[in-house]
């Protein structure tokens, strides 16, 4: 732990950036990514919530984490803007000869949909950053970026990753040695990019298979 708050001391100095700005999305790599921060730049984290058609559990959870850590944290809502592009890229694809338009997979297209989310996210981080001298904290861990788990220039565009390094497992840990709630501990992960979706349901694995396959090969599962 105090390895990766001196490093992140380290980046801000570097960047000559006052502090850092961290998405909450109310689950516990945010959750672990702010504190982290906090220790690192007292008085000088923000903490953004951003639904975007987001299940009201998760921004409650975010406010939970905030409030337990007592770091400011802002709201933007999204979901106006979520909206108005998705209704001007839908008619833009109608304009399209026949043959070049979508086949109608609902499966991709939900996906195709889902990552708008955290690109509309990252932008709204780095207006944020940018406004106030900070950098973006990304809350990507080992696991994710492992298996390309995350949404290019979304909740990859980032300037620093400070669980980069750990696997899923080792985030848990760390939660509980930081005091993250233990609701927010325990709550299925999601990276939000529709209501009902869980990692794992969409991986079509478990984070524990991920690590013993990482740890044994093929073999371990």
């Amino acid at each position: 732990m105090n390895d990766i708050v001196d490093w992140l001391r380290q980046r801000a100095t570097a960047a000559t950036a006052r502090g850092f700005v961290v998405g909450l999305s109310g689950g516990i790599d945010s959750a672990v990514v702010a504190r982290l921060c906090q220790l690192a730049a007292p008085g000088q984290v923000a903490g953004v919530i951003m639904p975007c058609r987001s299940d009201p559990r998760d921004e409650a959870d975010a406010v939970v984490v905030a409030d337990a850590f007592g770091i400011p944290a802002i709201r933007v809502d999204l979901e106006p803007a979520y909206d108005a592009l998705v209704a001007q890229m839908r008619e833009a694809l109608g304009e399209l000869p026949a043959e070049m338009r979508p086949p109608g997979d609902d499966a991709a297209g939900r996906v195709a949909l889902g990552n708008v989310r955290p690109r509309l996210r990252m932008a709204a981080l780095y207006y944020l950053a940018n406004s106030l001298n900070y950098l973006v904290a990304g809350t990507g861990n080992r696991s994710e970026l492992i298996i390309g788990y995350f949404t290019k220039y979304g909740d990859g565009g980032v300037d620093v990753l400070p669980i980069g390094h750990l696997l899923k497992s080792g985030v848990r840990t760390l939660a509980q040695e930081l005091g993250v709630p233990k609701a927010v501990i325990d709550k299925a992960p999601s990276a939000g990019l529709w209501v009902g979706q869980t990692d794992e349901a969409e991986m079509g694995f478990g984070y524990a298979d991920l690590e013993r396959y990482l740890a044994d090969g093929p073999e371990g599962v």
